[in-house]
């Protein structure tokens, strides 16, 4: 008997030790190796903000954060492999807020509202403008507007991101709201709608203001109007829609997020990481200059900006009927 409740004793100890020593714990040791963040659009302003926040980040971060592009559907492909990734913390998106609010109400995707996926943080927000070549006949809102109003449909207007992005809501929202018809050209990137609008294929274009600006500087663009509700500083004398009457201020933010179960310990050393590395001039420097606002917000304070967005998408999308058929 006594023999029996010896073994049992021991027993019981060699399976509380275990559990206490169990590696399967992996959130106590994590990160045990690299972290893939994925980025639905290569060679543009996210591929930038991706590779300047995982530079920035070797100083905070234990192990290297590799950027891997996952482009198509308007960023939804590379936002999906991250929803449906296991939820360890070693896949993470980094992503516009397009692919996230609007698209799931315009196309099919195997993820919704911010509630399948765990937001992380916001890193920078970026005014969307409305440019034209610096020759270009209209040297105001007004003038291209009233053109478009003698001339329905003859003013081509390009596209970064193509359908379903920021760009496009604010373009057809905008057709709406002045009453004017204007034909929309989407494009995969912003690269491509920028060297369109120098080349003259189209007229006007709806475009992130780190991709214009340049062009601006160089005299070879000029922009209209910047979908904001403020000026941006960096164009003082450039005015917002909702100055001329138009209340659209949808502009674009890049976040990073990870899959839905992110286990919390996980998702706070990802987040305190990062918060460091935004805040370094590794990741600050070349964004200012690029025209970029930095724009932090945290778990909290992201999903809530994301859900008032999903909804306001929501229904801009039924209100100009956007959604594929």
């Amino acid at each position: 008997m006594k023999t029996g409740n010896l073994m049992l004793t021991l027993l019981l100890s060699l399976m509380m030790a275990a559990i206490i020593f169990s590696p399967g714990d992996a959130t106590a040791t994590y990160p045990e190796k690299p972290v893939t963040l994925i980025c639905g659009f290569p060679g543009g302003t996210m591929d930038t903000t991706a590779r300047a926040i995982s530079l920035a980040a070797k100083n905070y971060f234990p192990k290297p954060i590799a950027v891997v592009t996952r482009p198509g559907a308007t960023g939804s492909i590379a936002v999906a492999e991250v929803a449906r990734a296991k939820p360890d913390g070693y896949t993470l998106g980094i992503s516009p807020v397009a692919p996230l609010t609007v698209v799931p109400h315009v196309s099919k995707v195997p993820y919704g509202s911010p509630d399948d996926y765990a937001p992380i943080i916001n890193l920078v927000r970026i005014s969307v403008c409305m440019s034209v070549r610096a020759d270009a006949p209209w040297k105001t809102l007004e003038e291209l507007i009233a053109e478009a109003k003698a001339k329905p449909g003859k003013i081509r207007a390009g596209m970064a991101a193509g359908l379903s992005s920021i760009y496009h809501l604010n373009l057809e929202h905008f057709k709406a709201l002045a009453k004017i018809d204007l034909t929309a050209v989407p494009f995969a990137s912003s690269a491509e709608s920028v060297t369109a609008l120098l080349g003259g294929h189209v007229s006007a274009d709806l475009e992130a203001l780190p991709q214009i600006l340049p062009h601006v500087q160089a005299r070879k663009a000029r922009v209209l109007g910047v979908f904001e509700d403020k000026r941006n500083p960096l164009l003082p004398d450039v005015p917002t829609f909702k100055e001329k009457g138009y209340d659209i201020t949808l502009g674009a933010y890049y976040l990073i997020f990870g899959p839905k179960g992110l286990p919390p310990q996980i998702l706070t050393t990802v987040h305190d990481s990062l918060k460091k590395a935004m805040e370094d001039p590794i990741f600050t420097k070349p964004m200012q200059e690029s025209g970029f606002a930095i724009a932090y917000e945290g778990p909290e304070d992201t999903k809530k900006r994301l859900m008032r967005d999903y909804i306001q998408c929501k229904e801009l999308v039924e209100t100009l009927n956007l959604k594929q058929k």
